[in-house]
């Protein structure tokens, strides 16, 4: 295959015949280059076309691939059964270095990297400790703070709501920082959480996110966050059926129900992906672990042409504010992570 020629290989196979096609839709389809680079992406469930975690992955993978005319290796897990596989025919393939979108794939991750000491890995939202591994992660407490603190200010029924995916610490951690944002700028307020289920499944399920974002509704919330992956376009399709407001999560969701997303808890994770990829092209990439947060601008709210009309000047000066302040560690966000609960105001 001719350098330059574009190839994108998606599968939607069982995990019994993945090592088959993997192999037959990679073979010779690599690009050669003089300084081996040869950039991969494996989604997390949802599909890259999710509006939320992957996509921005892949838009920071695509830029990168394009600007340098290089082929981008991709692949769509359907099943967690597909994980290791995957990777491994990856690094056979010559795959370097292999990014992987999401915690879940850290077991894989872990088996197969120390196979392959010759090949770089890159993982997003958790710590890989393996000397061939850049873990990559973001301090979304800082970013649902924030958020959090813009539904205090909105809210008018001093009850807001919050929608996580499967219920994890990550997303515990999302809740915590959501809720001491709220209590900012509007203490006393209620804040009602539910996770979408124990399962993977709670990140593609948006008939869940919009069942449960309608019942908090009912229970007074005029304002829900989802932090859910996938499910999280139901929590924003309940905010426009039932005439109130929602929060989205990852990537910029202000225009996907427009007059009804106050904002988005958004993550650079377009930038932290092409400067991953960018570094091993450089020559400068190293493992270990990076956090990206405010401070870094690797989490922040959003304000668009979409969102612009339900704020006031007042409410962008105080998030302007709230913001630097975390920024300059006047503000410190308590984290669920650090003791396994959410610290207490």
């Amino acid at each position: 295959m001719k350098k330059g020629t574009s190839m994108r290989t998606t599968w939607n196979l069982l995990a019994t015949t993945v090592t088959v096609a993997i192999a037959a839709s990679l073979c010779g389809a690599i690009t050669a280059r003089a300084d081996d680079i040869k950039p991969a992406i494996l989604y997390d469930l949802g599909g890259k076309f999710d509006k939320s975690f992957n996509e921005p992955a892949f838009n920071g993978a695509k830029k990168f691939a394009d600007e340098h005319n290089l082929s981008l290796m991709e692949f769509e897990p359907q099943t967690e059964a597909q994980r290791e596989q995957a990777l491994r025919t990856f690094a056979e393939q010559g795959g370097n270095p292999i990014l992987t979108v999401g915690f879940a794939w850290q077991p894989a991750l872990e088996k197969v990297a120390p196979e392959y000491p010759d090949s770089r890995f890159i993982i997003v939202d958790t710590t890989v400790d393996l000397p061939n591994v850049e873990s990559i992660e973001f301090a979304y407490n800082e970013g649902s703070f924030l958020v959090g603190a813009l539904a205090g200010l909105k809210t008018k029924t001093g009850t807001v709501g919050f929608v996580g995916g499967m219920d994890i610490p990550i997303i515990r951690d999302f809740a915590c920082g959501y809720e001491h944002g709220v209590h900012l700028t509007k203490p006393g307020a209620k804040v009602i959480v539910n996770m979408a289920g124990t399962t993977p499944a709670a990140w593609t399920d948006p008939a869940r996110g919009r069942e449960l974002t309608l019942g908090q509704y009912e229970q007074g919330a005029d304002i829900v966050h989802g932090a859910a992956g996938a499910t999280t376009l139901g929590v924003l399709q309940a905010a426009a059926d039932a005439g109130k407001l929602a929060i989205g999560v990852g990537s910029n969701q202000d225009n996907v129900q427009p007059g009804h997303v106050l904002t988005t808890n958004a993550a650079a994770l377009d930038v932290a992906v092409y400067k991953a990829f960018d570094s091993a092209q450089k020559g400068t990439w190293k493992p270990g672990r990076i956090v990206l947060g405010v401070k870094e601008d690797g989490v922040g709210w959003t304000l668009d042409d979409h969102n612009r009309p339900l704020l006031t000047d007042a409410d962008i000066a105080k998030m302007t504010e709230i913001k630097q302040s975390i920024a300059d560690g006047k503000i410190k966000v308590p984290s669920y992570l650090a003791n396994g609960n959410c610290p207490a105001e």
